[in-house]
């Protein structure tokens, strides 16, 4: 799948060749391909954008698009081949698995890969100058949401899960942030219950909160609508930290079930002109609310442009500009840093804030917790 951007139309075109970045985008299933499409929606606003601009020094900026499908296999292969097509670098990924294959791949050829989305702390084994990473770290979301339990008096928490490295990470995460406070933490294998299972299950441990950390639609779907319809679990809070609440599949699979179910989304509680700007411009291409995946992508590509303009696009330089970019995102200035424990440069200042849908317009968030800054 190749989808050329449109060539820049602020300025006169100087014949050369265009600047091409590769990208990788959950587009099928079993992919999550609503996510995909924003963040793809949010990458090409940016190239359109930056044409209208000037391009790179009046080259055209273009998108080399490859459906990663959420196969680690598939997206390992996509890199190779994109390397070999000649990008600049590499941008996107949604899901956390696919993303770590690409970055590994990335990291092994030499080319720069700004990951939009995906938030597993070990996105390569060894620290690396090629990669570097949008979205906050999975240690610091989920100890957040973990403080938003806490605060919401919920200590009693149980997790459906299914097997994978990200859901087995965020269980560790939870665990290990709720346990010196009071909490606990039991695991429900969704290979072995049926969601009525799952609900005898939240009775026997009085859990108080039940964390989706399975597939959407299925069977995240199947286990909402039983919790809801158990009298005995009125008071359950259902949770989904990885996000699923945020696109509009939830609401329409769901409806006022998918309501008040609180999920980590990446927004401040404001954005600014820019991100006002954006947004608008992202809710006309998609025809929906744009999510924070779709800002991502923008951002992706306006940090990406900042650099091939400031140091060309040799794949060398590109890797070596990360800790001097400074670029002003839809949602924040950005910047690259060293995080202990994350092995790729990390904007350290992403925002994070827990949301669910409002009950009494399910077409709406709710903001339900920020976390206080430390300077």
């Amino acid at each position: 799948m190749n989808r050329p951007a449109s060539p820049p139309s602020g300025a006169e075109r100087t014949g050369a060749s265009a600047v091409t970045i590769g990208a990788l985008v959950p587009l099928t299933r079993p992919g999550w391909a609503e996510a995909g499409r924003h963040l793809l929606a949010g990458l090409d606003l940016a190239v359109s954008d930056v044409n209208d601009s000037g391009g790179i020094d009046g080259r055209a900026l273009e998108l080399v698009v490859r459906d990663t499908a959420a196969d680690p296999q598939r997206a390992a292969a996509a890199v190779d081949e994109l390397a070999h097509l000649g990008v600049a670098a590499l941008a996107g990924e949604y899901h956390s698995v696919v993303a770590r294959a690409a970055a590994a791949r990335a990291d092994a050829l030499g080319l720069p890969f700004l990951c939009s989305s995906a938030v597993l702390d070990a996105l390569t084994e060894q620290p690396t100058d090629h990669v570097a990473r949008l979205a906050p770290p999975q240690s610091r979301g989920w100890q957040i949401y973990a403080d938003f339990l806490l605060g919401a008096g919920r200590s009693r928490i149980a997790v459906a899960t299914a097997p994978s490295v990200y859901w087995a990470s965020g269980t560790r995460i939870l665990r290990d942030h709720l346990a010196p406070r009071g909490g606990s933490v039991v695991e429900l294998d969704m290979g072995a219950l049926t969601p009525a299972a799952v609900c005898d299950a939240l009775v026997e441990h009085r859990a108080t909160a039940l964390l989706l950390l399975v597939g959407h639609p299925e069977p995240a779907v199947s286990i909402v609508k039983a919790v809801r319809r158990d009298e005995r679990l009125a008071d359950t809070l259902i949770g989904a930290p990885a996000g699923q609440p945020e696109l509009t599949e939830w609401a329409t699979l769901l409806g006022a079930d998918g309501a008040a179910v609180p999920f980590l989304r990446y927004l401040p509680e404001r954005l600014g002109p820019l991100g006002e700007r954006v947004g608008a411009a992202l809710r006309e291409r998609l025809a929906e609310a744009p999510s924070f995946v779709a800002f991502e992508g923008y951002d992706t590509i306006a940090v990406l442009a900042d650099v091939l303009r400031t140091h060309g696009p040799d794949g060398t330089r590109t890797a070596g500009s990360w800790p001097h970019v400074a670029v002003e995102g839809t949602r924040g200035p950005i910047r690259f840093s060293r995080v202990p424990g994350i092995s790729v440069w990390q904007w350290a200042g992403a925002p994070v804030q827990v949301a669910d849908r409002d009950p009494a317009r399910p077409d709406r968030f709710r903001t339900r917790h920020v976390p206080v800054r430390t300077p």
